[in-house]
């Protein structure tokens, strides 16, 4: 049987008892093969970082339903509204099932498997030939197994000769990553999601985790000990409503605001100079940039008084377990490497940190933006690694079997980069695989007219409607979560179970097994014939992920992971314990070369484009709803989750400026931004501060306005401001979409 039928076979053909014996093979297991065709089993959900598990109900060895786990220790039997309909998107008539290619009348039309492996090869293979090898570039996820990514990052840098590939993570996590590697000496989040129970004081900057997280809004629920909950956040969101402090200071002003909080502890005397001593460095340099941040000048330039700066200070040092937490309101900022910092530094100069209840903690987007993070081979070299570090690369090729010459010795260029590569001419042949460009990237109109300049784009997704498989000259249709095996991990670092319990449709593969595909026919198959299933890739990358700080050797296999309910990283060798939870840092130990962690600081820069007579209105964006996932590629599949928001776009207002600008509730307006016009419905409501508006994300035009400005040490865009002018809609003028 040929390679291509087995995988029909396996994906989407009958069910055969010696598949269910080895679930292993190919990669492509069911249940477990003790279990009856109407069991259950776990596996973790595939939206959100939080890493719920959720218990799969099978009949006839396919799943019918679902239910939260109440064993699995990060939701303990709860679930969002995502979750509870995370089957629904699998169901969708849209799903790509079978391979496309766009004809000369501009029209995709379906192509076999081999015609489309082929031409994949030979396009790709040509621009390389034509234009040199870094002529052709990748962009990844954080919605795929780390398995399958690991593969795509070594196929396309090892075996394809890629140099730049990215993922989406760039998008939501990137300034996390660069913030915790400068100041712990490797990406390492500390906390373990108890935390939320044990803090006597948790403080949430730029996340509303009520609408965002909203599991871990259930965990800070179940805290017994009457925590302070401050909120620090331009908007009064759902979870400022819930808290006991709310700080609603001017946006992006952040930095200068914890610069100050920081001068009045270390002016009160409220650090913990014993820890500073024995485990940080630059306290002194630190204590000394922090002289100009008095509570007059923070006060001016946060719009926060005095008196509120003092009673946060206060609060932090009255509190025993203080744990400060981020999202995107932080990482998407002109800034925001700096500004996570000066989280970590107020963790560090209190003592917070590597105890129940602290931490600087950032809580990431996706399923698996933390196994992007170290198996993605994009920003780093395979499995913690350095591109750049030739005894790294000389690790890495051994344990692969590799010449070493393989190996890239330089870093990828990130995601801006590569679309501005592209707009330079040195970027011709574009693969995307499981991402929304064309939705998601900031300023979107330029990057859509950039992707139609590149002599062949390839999608490879679940749904043949997406804004980039739209334009796409060739799709590759791939199966998505619950039809595939591999492992997520979550913001907490736990490694958690994928597996299949659904039959692919038609024609589509997994990515694992397009990439094996294309591994084939591009002439480099022999170079990975050991990764020949999820499972195989993951004892692989318990080896070279030995000796590093994410050490995962000691994990047994995918029964293990099982077993443990989700393993956290670090997990080396001879580690013996049945601890659910485990938090890093605890003996004060950090990754640098003396083992202390770094204060790293920096003036505060302004915003790239500010409000002006022109644009008088800061536009902020962000999570709209709980049931709406980035750009709704998914969740719009569900009837049940469109019916818990707003089907068209909405644009939240101030009354008084509603008032000032004629706007009425529920009218039709235009917001136009330097970079384009769309048309939105108003929402009135005193939860917006005065000159400023709210658009969520999640909308297929709200892109069009932001601004592509980037946090120069990270390169994550600053999605979350931009100058707009708003004013309602006197009579129809063009054909922006509603």
């Amino acid at each position: 049987m040929g390679i291509l039928k087995q995988f029909f076979y396996q994906e989407s053909g009958p069910l055969t008892r010696e598949l269910l014996l080895d679930p292993g093979k190919f990669g492509l297991g069911m249940v477990p093969a003790n279990s009856s065709p109407d069991a259950t089993t776990t596996m973790v959900c595939g939206y959100c970082s939080v890493g719920c598990g959720l218990r799969i109900h099978l009949k006839n060895n396919e799943a019918v339903n679902l239910s939260p786990d109440t064993d699995y220790p990060v939701n303990l039997g709860m679930a969002c509204p995502k979750g509870w309909e995370a089957l629904s998107p699998l169901k969708a008539a849209d799903r790509a099932t079978t391979p496309y290619l766009r004809s000369p009348d501009n029209k995709l039309k379906p192509i076999d498997w081999n015609t489309a492996l082929n031409i994949f090869t030979q396009r790709f293979k040509a621009i390389q030939e034509k234009y040199g090898a870094e002529s052709v570039a990748f962009l990844s996820t954080g919605q795929i197994v780390m398995e399958e990514m690991a593969f795509l990052g070594a196929l396309a840098k090892f075996g394809l000769g890629m140099v730049h590939g990215d993922g989406n993570t760039r998008q939501c996590m990137a300034t996390a990553v660069v913030a915790y590697k400068q100041s712990f000496g490797f990406d390492a989040p500390p906390y373990t999601y108890k935390d939320f129970e044990q803090s006597d004081v948790i403080i949430l900057v730029g996340s509303n985790l009520c609408i965002a997280h909203p599991i871990l809004w259930e965990r800070i629920c179940k805290n017994l000990n009457h925590p302070e909950i401050i909120v620090v956040d331009p908007r009064l969101t759902e979870t400022a409503m819930a808290a006991t402090q709310r700080y609603p200071l001017l946006p992006k002003s952040d930095l200068s605001f914890f610069y100050g909080i920081a001068r009045i502890l270390i002016e009160k005397g409220w650090v913990d100079h014993s820890y500073i001593e024995n485990h940080t460095n630059g306290f002194n340099e630190f204590s000394k940039h922090l002289e100009s941040f008095t509570p007059d000048r923070v006060s001016k330039e946060t719009g926060i008084s005095k008196d509120k700066l003092y009673q946060m200070a206060e609060t932090i040092h009255k509190g025993q377990r203080v744990s400060f937490w981020w999202t995107m309101g932080v990482n998407q900022s002109h800034e925001g490497v700096r500004l996570a910092q000066s989280l970590i530094n107020l963790a560090l100069m209190t003592g917070n940190i590597g105890k129940p209840g602290t931490g600087a903690n950032s809580i990431t987007g996706q399923c698996n933006a933390m196994g992007s993070r170290l198996y993605s081979n994009t920003t780093n070299l395979l499995g913690c690694h350095d591109f750049l570090n030739a005894l790294d690369r000389e690790k890495v090729a051994q344990i692969l079997g590799l010449d070493v010459s393989r190996i890239p010795q330089v870093n990828s260029w990130a995601y801006d980069q590569i679309i501005e590569g592209i707009g330079a001419g040195k970027i011709k042949g574009l693969w995307v695989i499981a991402t929304n460009t064309s939705h998601s990237w900031i300023h979107q109109s330029f990057v859509n007219e950039l992707l139609k300049e590149l002599d062949f784009l390839v999608v490879q997704d679940m749904y043949y409607t997406t804004e980039t498989a739209q334009v796409a000259d060739l799709l590759l249709p791939a199966t998505g979560w619950g039809e595939k095996e591999g492992c997520f991990i979550n913001s907490e670092r736990r490694i958690g179970r994928v597996k299949k319990v659904a039959k692919a449709p038609g024609q589509a593969l997994s990515d694992f097994n397009i990439f094996r595909l294309i591994a084939e026919h591009w002439g480099c198959g022999e170079l990975f014939k050991e990764w020949s299933s999820p499972e195989h890739v993951f004892q692989i990358l318990k080896r070279i992920s030995k000796g590093t700080p994410a050490d995962i050797s000691g994990i047994r296999d995918y029964a293990m992971i099982d077993e443990a309910g989700g393993i956290q990283w670090p997990y080396p060798e001879g580690l013996e314990t049945k601890e659910k939870e485990r938090r890093l840092f605890e003996d004060g130990r950090y990754y640098t070369k003396d083992s202390k962690a770094q204060f790293i600081f920096s003036d505060p820069q302004p915003m790239s484009e500010i409000p002006s007579q022109e644009y008088p209105f800061l536009l902020l964006t962000g999570r709209g709803s709980s049931s709406q996932w980035h750009t709704q590629t998914r969740t719009k599949k569900s009837e049940v989750l469109k019916k818990l928001y707003p089907q068209q776009i909405y644009m939240e207002m101030n009354p008084e400026d509603g008032e000032a600008r004629g706007i009425k509730p529920n009218s039709w307006v235009y917001v136009e931004s330097r970079r384009g016009k769309i048309k939105a419905k108003a929402y009135l409501t005193p939860t917006i501060q005065l000159g400023q508006l709210f658009i969520p994300m999640h909308y297929h035009t709200t892109n069009r306005l932001t601004n592509p400005s980037f946090d120069p040490y990270s390169r994550q865009p600053s999605y979350k401001a931009c100058a707009v002018n708003v004013r309602r809609i006197e009579h129809w003028e063009g054909d922006e979409e509603e």
